[in-house]
This record gives C-alpha cells, structure tokens and sequence, in this order.
C-alpha cells in the first residue's frame, strides 16, 4: 500500500506499525557459518605477488586483477598416488598473525604452506609416509615442460623440487610425481623461484610484524583480538603499489583495484589501526580518479555518482580523525569540481525525466548491491551525507545538500510502500521504473536490495534521526529478512544468497539506532561467515540450500574494514558532538573476562585511550581523551555492571 500523502507521523507510524521483534541471543562465535568454497592470502604486506592458498591446499596464480573471481590461469594442488580423490579434514592458520597454512587430508597426506623473502618464494612442506608417492597437480593453458627438478611454464621457472620429477601430460592437466624416498617423511616445493628458507624463517618474520602503527594499541578479548590482527593482515596483503600510488585494495583477485566506496571504508580502518600516513596517501590516490568534468570513476563505473561525494565524505573523515585540515584545503578545489558534478546530475535528471529526475533527485545511475541501472536511492542518500559532511566548510556543498535533501526527503515520502509483514520501508527503486518489471523475475529488485546506501546514510553518514520513518522501516526490514543471524539476499545473490559484510552495515545501523541486541547478534553472524583463517568472500550460499553461486573477492578487504570498524565503535562510537562508549558491549563480551584497551585511537574529538576491566565483580572504565574539540557529552552504557573511574 502507498503511503503518498502521509503526514510524517503517520508515516512513522507506518514504518513501526510491526512491533520490532527482541533480539535472540548473540550467537557463539565459532565459524558456524563459513563458506563451502574459501581460499586465504599466504604473502607479505604490500607484495605483488597475491599468493592464495585454496581450502582444498591448491595454490592459486595469475589472477589477472578483473573478472570472474574463480579465474586463475595456473593452479597447483597435491594428491597420494593410488589413494585420490583426497578429503580435506582441516584447515588451519598458524595463528591470526602467522600465515602458515596447514592442510590435512583425510589420507596420509598433509600441506604447510607459507611464503618466505629474500629471494620471494612460496614453499609447501608435503608430509607423507616414507616410500609413498605424491602427486603435484598443475592446471594451466600454457606450456609446461620439466627439467629434472625443475617445473617451467611458457619458460620460466614455476616451481623447484629436491627429488627429479616425472610428468604426465593431458595439455592443460599435468601430473607430477616424485617419491618419498627411504627415511623420508617431508619434502618442500617452492614456487616462484629457488630458496633455503624455511617456515621457521617465516614465522621469525612475521613474528616481527606489528598489526598497528605509530603509537595505536589495542587488546580485546581472544576471539575479537584474532580477527582483529588477522583483518590488519588482509589488508596489507591487500595493499599495493601501483603506477607510484600506495593503494589500499579490496582484494588480490577480481577486485584488485581502488573502489571509493570500499576505500573509505579501508581508509578508516586503516587510521584506526594507526596507518596514518598510509591512509592520507590512499585519500590523495583516491582523488587520482577525478575526471576532468568533477566525478569521481574507479572501480565502481561512471554511474557510480555516489563515488563522488563519498571521497568528499573520506576527506571530511580523514581530517577529522587526524585533526589536520590541511588537506582538506588541498583538495577544496577537487572537492568545488566534484559538487558541480553532482549538481550537473541533478540537472540531468531533470532534463531526462526519469522518475527520479522528475522527483528533483539524480538522474538514472547505478544502484549497486544487487540493483542495476534506474531510478533508484543510493546515489542521493550517500551524495546527501557527502554534501553533508564538507558542508561546514564549503558553502556550495551546503546549498546543494538543501536543494538535494529537501527532493530526497519528498521522494521519500511518497515511495515509501507497504511491506506484506505489515511495516512500511524506503524500497532502493522508484516503484515507477521498469526494474521492477524485469522479464525474469529472479533479476527483479527485492525489497531489502541494494539498502546498503541506506545503512550507510543511517551510519555513519547521520542524515537522518533515529525515529524516522525511513530509519524505522530500515531497521524493521533487515530485521525481517535475517537468517543465520545476518541480513540474507540483499546483494547480487537474489534467491538464497547472502552479502556477509553487508551484516556488518547493518550492525552499524543498529548500534546507532539504539538496537544494540540487534546489532551485536548481526555482527557475530557476520563473524561466524568468515572462515576459520579469519576472512571473508563478498557472498556465498544460504547453508542447506541448493544455491552454489559465490560472488567477489576473497579476503575481501571492506569485509576486513567493517570488523575493525565495528570492534571499535562497539567501544566508541562518534554520534555528532556526543561520543558513546560501551554501546555494543553486552553481557557475552563481558563473560570472556578479558580486559577491553584502546590506546591512542583517532576520534573527531581527538585521541581516546579507554580501559574497561573486571574489577571485584564488576568492570572499571577508564578513559581520556586529548588533543581535540570536546564533545558535548560522553554517554556509558547504563546496562552493563560498569563503575566508571572518570568521565
């Protein structure tokens, strides 16, 4: 039912008609969840070589940085003669910092794989009984011909072995196979070159790693404290040189590139993680992607309008965080271009007479999340909290966002919809476009497609208070649509598909909107669809369905971001000029009995050290924060057993 002509309290009334269901539980965290399908980044920080490790012990090549994920030109995995086809029973990392990947099969057969420097090699250790004879896997298109202990593909070497090696060859399928030999119960391959490194050397290296820079620390309980290392680690991998730029990532394969939205995310967690320096390079080469006209065209396409005010919105954050401005009056004049982009789209829009151009929002772009090209919401609501964002400090940007956000607020109004459970919600397409009409129903939008844009306009980008009809219809449909404990076919993956980091947006949303038992059950959801080695493809199947389709990257570095960010706002979350502490903590984090420590974290109101420890059966807060604006107040989470010592 439509909704046009409602008062804003009958549409609030609309939204919350469906009382909001209480919470279960938080979830174990325990990888209940993980993909069927999973591969691990097993190279050093800021290595071009994005070496991968597959669940199944195959090593992964020659991504070619785009595409479809699951190309890789040259694979190498390993079987026992005569005993094929292998099980794999485990697969485990060393630990979140120590990317040594162990393999085991369910015959006598086990890989430890792992990377070592100077010379850059790649080595797996094969474990198998003494006289037995492995096999060596190696698909590819190109020619492969051995010289004694020596694998050459197209010429160059590809791989090295102690003992010489036979071959059977199919032309894209060859079978490598040497003995064990008598006394012999391990044999290292190194891949990419010739080394006498060994995994201890490895494991002494990344001893020596540390997951933060500057003088950032943190200390969270194990599990949280894993994933926390273990996501810093991912995105270094990630990371890259590129034409003279440090590039923060989103991932080694498919998405081996800059995304503006996916940095932003990245850039932000990167500073949390005290990668300052790393982060104001990855803003300066975020803006590398300005076209001459003012929009922003990297990854996303140029559609992707929101590209454009969401790199106004990173370099309003950046600044923020680090309390330097300066860069914000570097950039002022890409940022003038950017806003006469948009305000071009809005003319463009007008002048094509699309629905949303008639409504006076954009014209016609790409929605993304699981929504092509229409009239639809994503690209107004993140320009909206982009304009918002520099709109202190750039008049033009605060003019527009009034024009922009008075037509966003009446489009609103009139395409709120009625949803079958009984609540009304903001769809991300105007009900008028033909989106909705697709011949092939599979491709039609869904309700909770691409609301993505709205999480992220609901938190961080504020745009909107947390009794909204638009805020409450949110909150009520993601809470309709969960399964496993996260939001479920909300992306690409329209029929028992599910966009696991897209969780960790509407966890966000929640915390913020004052859902807290929601929140903290969707983000351990979103924790239990990583996969034991602590990372995450973009979306995978419903478990106990007959869906198989996997999308995107793996590790997926937005993937990685939203957890450090969410492990820091469950801490301290900036809400305006109020700072709030504790909010996403609940009594499961407490029984771990672990302290909790930030120190020297980036906020909008300077650096904020925290404690909160267990103290004769309660917990003791501490914190302080310096070198910034106060904030008007700093609100502890009255519903836990917490004193605290100040503030």
């Amino acid at each position: 039912m439509a909704t046009k002509g409602l008062s804003r309290r009958e549409l609030f009334e609309s939204a919350t008609a469906a009382a909001i269901a209480p919470a279960p539980a938080p979830p174990a965290i325990d990888f209940r969840y993980t993909p069927l399908a999973s591969q691990a980044a097993f190279c050093f920080p800021d290595d071009p070589r994005k070496s991968l490790v597959s669940n199944q012990g195959e090593l992964l090549y020659g991504h070619p940085g785009k595409g479809n994920a699951e190309y890789f030109p040259v694979t190498a995995g390993f079987d026992l003669n005569g005993m094929e086809p292998l099980r794999v029973v485990s697969q485990t990392m060393e630990s979140a910092q120590i990317p040594v990947v162990r393999t085991k099969f369910d015959k006598p057969l086990a890989l430890t794989t792992f990377a070592t420097d100077s010379p850059r090699v790649d080595n797996v250790v094969i474990s198998a009984p003494e006289g037995s004879t492995v096999a060596m896997i190696v698909r590819t298109r190109k020619p492969l011909t051995v010289d004694k202990t020596r694998v050459l593909i197209d010429g160059e070497l590809f791989a090295s072995s102690p003992v010489p090696l036979s071959v059977r060859d199919n032309g894209t399928h060859y079978r490598l196979t040497f003995p064990f030999g008598q006394g012999a119960k391990n044999l290292r391959v190194c891949f990419g070159g010739e080394s006498t490194a060994t995994e201890e050397d490895a494991r002494v290296w990344w001893r020596k790693w540390r997951p933060f820079g500057g003088e950032v620390d943190w200390k969270l309980p194990k599990p949280y404290q894993d994933f926390l290392v273990a996501c810093a680690r991912n995105i270094q991998q990630a990371r890259e040189l590129r034409n003279g730029k440090l590039t923060f990532q989103v991932g080694p394969t498919c998405y081996r590139g800059l995304w503006v939205v996916d940095g932003h995310f990245i850039l932000e967690a990167a500073r949390y993680l005290g990668y300052d320096s790393e982060a104001r390079q990855g803003l300066h080469t975020t803006w590398t992607y300005q076209r001459p006209d003012g929009a922003l065209d990297a990854g996303g396409g140029p559609e992707h309008y929101k590209d454009t005010a969401i790199a106004m919105f990173s370099t309003a954050r950046q600044c923020e965080l680090s309390q330097d401005w300066s860069d914000f009056d570097t950039l002022k004049p890409k940022i003038l271009r950017g806003i006469e982009f948009l305000r071009a789209i809005r003319q463009k829009g007008f002048e094509e007479g699309s629905p949303a151009g008639k409504a006076g929002v954009f014209a016609r772009g790409f929605a993304d999340g699981g929504i092509g090209k229409g009239s639809e919401f994503t690209n107004p609501l993140w320009s909206c909290a982009g304009l918002k964002s520099v709109a202190g400090r750039v008049p033009e940007a605060a003019a527009l966002y009034k024009e922009l956000r008075a037509s966003l607020d009446a489009a609103a109004r009139q395409q709120m919809v009625r949803h079958p459970a009984g609540f009304g919600y903001l769809p991300m397409v105007f009900r008028e476009d033909p989106l909705w009409q697709d011949p092939d129903p599979n491709r039609r939008p869904l309700a909770q497609s691409a609301q993505w844009a709205l999480s992220h306009a609901i938190y961080p980008g504020v745009i909107f208070t947390p009794d909204d009809p638009v805020v409450r219809g949110h909150v009520r449909l993601m809470q309709w649509c969960t399964k496993e404990d996260v939001p479920v076919e909300s992306g690409w993956l329209h029929v028992n598909g599910l966009w696991t980091y897209n969780a960790a947006f509407v966890a966000h949303a929640y915390l913020w909107a004052g859902e807290s038992d929601w929140a903290r059950r969707t983000f351990r959801g979103f924790l239990n669809h990583a996969t034991p080695l602590w990372c995450w493809r973009e979306e995978q199947p419903l478990r106990g369905t007959s869906a198989s389709g996997y999308v995107g990257d793996m590790p997926h570095n937005w993937a990685s971001a939203e957890c450090v960010l969410y492990l820091r706002h469950m801490l301290a979350l900036e809400d305006g000029d109020t700072l709030r502490l504790l909010d996403g903590v609940g009594p499961e984090d407490l029984a771990y009995g672990e302290p909790f420590v930030l120190k020297n974290t980036p906020t909008r109101f300077g650096r904020l050290d925290l404690e909160l420890e267990p103290a004769r059966g309660r917990w003791q807060l501490r914190y302080k924060l310096r070198g910034g604006p106060a904030p008007s107040r700093v609100i502890v989470n009255r519903n836990l057993p917490v004193t605290p010592a100040n503030g």
